[in-house]
């Protein structure tokens, strides 16, 4: 980790791309309104030796573009202040496998089609999700094989596969304990809270983080919504339920109204379908857990999609959804898959959605 030296809060990476560039990593907690947001912005290096964030303003040096931060926000979620704390590190289990005796079971704290879940100890002393699977959703070696898969791709914006208990039925799968459960929950309990338009810009760039990852990896998610999104502290969200698939007759299932239609048609799962999820979980999102094409059952949506349909701009939620925003997710919904965004791009379209995206807009729609 690489500090500017005199600015211990400024915290940059070198970036592995085509020219050198560096990432400014900010943390902003409004203690009265118990929100948080976690931002990383990209510096980047221009060939004459400048820098800048947004390409509206660059500077001739780092301590420029620094002290232009400290004195203005400017387009980031915040000024530049004090030192940013760092993050707890998870901890790492030796293997894979572990006994069931070293997990005590706590409360019930989430359901669904697979299984239980339940907050969890780790031989007293680490704080655990475990999720109970049902009988016969899938077999003792087919789930250890998917297992080791998740167990090897690490990213700050997945829930960890930390170990599993596999040796008989029913499988266990330990993971990372996220406090505030599954993004869907959370969002439905706060839709008349003190989330606003930032909290939410911020949520769709973490996801689009994790998802860029596994596109970078060839790994498909087929079933990214909000409801396998997990919320932890100080809104701090990641992706859940990637890599393992139930494969059996009686479970082969698929959520009809974020699947896109190659997918639903001719099972033709790829991180473009995963990016048509996408979009219909930035509706979840901006609408607070609305459920997506209201008033249509799912056993006559993918003929309506697939003639065109698609879901209007959202104007009844809690924050009025901006014309930017809703744009993406039409790009998102796009009816071939190879034009569709990539989570790359998304990524970045949202990380820096304050410091270029709206003002962009503007600029265009004045044109």
């Amino acid at each position: 980790m690489n500090q500017i030296k005199g600015y211990e809060d400024v915290k940059c990476n070198t970036l592995t791309t085509d020219k050198q560039s560096y990432e400014l990593f900010i943390r902003n907690h409004n203690t009265k309104m118990n929100d948080a947001c976690f931002k990383h912005y990209r510096i980047v290096k221009l060939n004459n030796g400048g820098y800048y964030i947004s390409p509206r303003r660059a500077f001739p040096v780092l301590l420029k573009l620094i002290q232009h931060y400290q004195g203005v926000g400017d387009g980031l979620c915040c000024q530049l202040t004090g030192p940013c704390p760092k993050l707890p590190s998870l901890v790492q289990f030796r293997e894979l496998e572990v006994a069931r005796e070293s997990v005590q079971l706590m409360k019930k704290i989430g359901s669904g089609s697979f299984g239980d879940v339940h907050a969890g100890k780790w031989k007293n002393t680490v704080d655990v999700a475990v999720k109970i699977l049902k009988r016969g959703v899938i077999t003792v070696e087919d789930f250890y094989l998917k297992a080791k898969l998740m167990h090897e791709h690490r990213h700050r914006k997945f829930v960890q596969l930390l170990a599993v208990c596999s040796t008989t039925e029913p499988i266990w799968i330990i993971t990372e304990l996220m406090v505030n459960g599954s993004l869907l929950d959370y969002l439905r309990i706060n839709r008349e809270k003190s989330i606003k338009l930032p909290v939410i810009i911020d949520m769709a760039a973490q996801i689009a983080d994790g998802m860029a990852y596994l596109e970078t990896e060839n790994i498909v998610h087929r079933d990214l919504r909000a409801s396998s999104i997990f919320v932890g502290e100080r809104n701090d969200v990641k992706v859940g339920h990637f890599g393992i698939v139930y494969e059996t007759d009686e479970y082969i299932k698929f959520p009809i109204k974020w699947t896109a239609p190659e997918a639903a048609f001719d099972r033709t799962f790829s991180i473009k379908s995963d990016v048509w999820s996408y979009g219909v979980l930035l509706y979840e999102l901006i609408t607070f857990g609305r459920c997506p094409y209201p008033g249509i059952k799912g056993d006559d949506l993918m003929s309506e999609v697939d003639s065109g349909l698609r879901m209007s701009k959202p104007t009844e939620g809690p924050i009025p959804c901006p014309d930017p925003y809703y744009d993406i997710m039409l790009q998102c919904w796009k009816k071939l898959a190879e034009t569709r965004p990539t989570f790359a791009f998304l990524h970045g379209y949202f990380d820096n959605y304050f410091a270029t995206v709206e003002e962009s807009y503007r600029e265009a729609t004045c044109d």
